[in-house]
């Protein structure tokens, strides 16, 4: 809350208020209402968490004394909510070849007909975390995405762009970025993630509990649910095996995990760890979302020391795992606190108050994450020379998913303008589909519901659409079938084609009575008449 005094302003914490109001007014009540009124502690976090502040709407009640100079012996602020976002957008990747490339980096590919990118970025808008580091693995990466981002989200978020050398991997893209990140916490999340989970949520919690790492896990997504030509229902879903995690009884802190090939192997506990919490859950059906919150200095100590670690999932994030209750972070102090205090939750980084109070400034956070404000009463004497790993798992309602395969680009399509339509930011109509009011259907031509048809795009007479997403400026003929695919922008497909679960890429022809399922095809190809193509991946040479 900022109070002006006609030459400094001051931020107080809304409990510091009560207890001004109580030690000047004895008379008066100490607890006023609006201090607990949801829309005025909404705007204490936002106004913390921004870097350029707005006054708060005070009510007209308030005493006179708020508007008069206030009795501190020296100028006194708390400091905004110190958060720095780094996005690992990537760029060419041989999982979603060949959809990307120099030319359309992997941030680029089209969800909805919005790049994935964008998910992210509205995602982190909406928790009012706006200063942002997007990581992209080459130079074209850095225009394409740099040219983008600066018209998309001009005045609303600070994007910078950097371009880090290919093969660092996750760990090595942030000791690149090192000099650039001064935060005390630094969330670090994938530029492919499409999620409805609050990035502010898993803030909170990290904030909350004082972790030196807080992960983000949801519900393994369920893959394959591709229309049957032959049955004309859905295939079989198979659910996704993704790791292999221990958790406490309340489900809040990280006690083990195996991810990668260790999944299918024999499971091994630290007997310290069992002996600390007394029992353990394990869970096979979470996938790390890979979003992660960590103390800047911990995280920094972790991959200056050790030079080998390639992987923030693989090497990072089992290493502060397995070394909590034995924990090898450098104890140099930080802002004269050692990192020892800060992992076990008892001061914060900013010198200013303690963690617990950090809390009451994320409070319209509360309502996503119930379950991370517990409290637990840790024993002091048990936390020496440990730190504290921490998970957020999201609800089962929550839809939580990465676009890292070609499966996964499919199934998030089709998603988003199906089951998960409230990411796709469109307005959908009574027949529960998007057509855009520049595009043209000829005669007998249906859309189906769960479908979107982009602007400028063109249908012939007698066309079938299922369940597909086509881009813009697309022309196609008569009498063409498409079901359970995407049409990227610019794609041609003449009379009597069928498509059935495949992705077109730009500026893709398909000719005239071609057949295409479960296909991909890269910018530019050109199908030849007749073709009948078949769980094949094509691309020019």
């Amino acid at each position: 809350m900022r109070i002006s005094d006609s030459s400094k302003f001051v931020i107080i914490e809304s409990i510091w208020i009560v207890e001004f109001i109580a030690a000047i007014t004895p008379n008066k009540n100490p607890n006023p209402e609006f201090l607990h009124n949801p829309h005025f502690q909404s705007q204490i976090f936002l106004t913390l968490t921004n870097p350029r502040p707005q006054f708060l709407p005070l009510p007209l009640s308030l005493p006179f004394f708020f508007f008069l100079p206030l009795p501190f012996p020296q100028p006194f602020s708390l400091p905004p909510m110190d958060f720095q976002v780094v996005v690992l957008a990537g760029g060419a990747t041989d999982k979603l070849s060949p959809l990307v490339s120099q030319e359309v980096p992997k941030a680029m590919l089209p969800v909805a007909n919005k790049p994935v990118l964008s998910y992210v970025l509205d995602l982190l808008e909406s928790s009012n975390l706006k200063n942002i580091i997007v990581v992209v693995e080459s130079e074209e990466a850095e225009v394409c995405v740099g040219q983008w981002v600066s018209v998309a989200y001009l005045d609303r978020l600070h994007v910078e762009v950097e371009t880090v050398p290919q093969d660092l991997g996750t760990a090595g893209a942030i000791r690149h970025l090192a000099p650039y990140l001064t935060a005390t916490d630094i969330l670090v999340l994938t530029g492919d993630l499409v999620s409805d989970v609050s990035p502010g949520s898993v803030a909170a919690t990290h904030r909350k509990h004082g972790a030196v790492l807080t992960a983000l896990f949801c519900q393994a997504p369920v893959s394959g649910p591709a229309e049957s030509a032959t049955a004309g229902k859905d295939k079989a879903k198979k659910p996704i095996r993704c790791n292999i995690v221990g958790l406490d009884p309340t489900r809040q802190f990280l006690l083990h995990i195996n991810s990668g090939a260790e999944v299918e192997k024999d499971i091994k506990v630290q007997k310290s760890i069992l002996r600390a919490v007394g029992q353990m859950e394990i869970r096979s059906d979470l996938m790390d979302a890979h979003m992660y919150a960590f103390k800047r200095a911990a995280l920094m100590d972790v991959l200056d020391r050790k030079e080998n670690f390639h992987s923030i999932k693989q090497d990072v994030l089992p290493y502060l795992v397995k070394t909590q209750l034995r924990s090898e972070i450098s104890s140099k102090k930080e802002n004269n606190y050692s990192i020892d205090d800060i992992s076990n939750g008892e001061i914060n980084t900013n010198g200013a108050v303690p963690s617990n109070r950090n809390l009451k400034w994320m409070s319209q956070h509360e309502e996503f994450a119930p379950s991370s404000f517990i409290n637990i009463n840790l024993n002091k004497e048990s936390c020496k020379n440990t730190h504290k790993c921490c998970v957020y798992i999201a609800g089962e309602k929550q839809y939580c998913a990465r676009l890292n395969s070609i499966q996964a680009f499919s199934d998030i399509n089709r998603d988003v303008i199906g089951e998960a339509s409230h990411l796709s930011g469109y307005s959908f109509s009574p027949h529960n589909n998007i057509i855009h009011p520049s595009a043209v259907l000829g005669l007998k031509t249906t859309v189906g519901p769960q479908c979107m048809l982009a602007e400028g795009s063109q249908l012939g007479d007698k066309c079938s659409v299922k369940r597909s997403v086509i881009g813009r400026h697309c022309r196609i003929g008569s009498n063409v079938k498409i079901v359970n695919s995407v049409v990227m922008n610019h794609v041609t497909i003449e009379d009597n084609c069928f498509i059935q679960g495949t992705v077109l890429s730009s500026n893709v022809q398909i000719q005239e009575r071609a057949s295409l399922k479960d296909c991909q095809v890269g910018a530019g190809y050109v199908i030849t008449a007749g073709s009948e193509l078949k769980s094949e991946s094509i691309t020019k040479k």
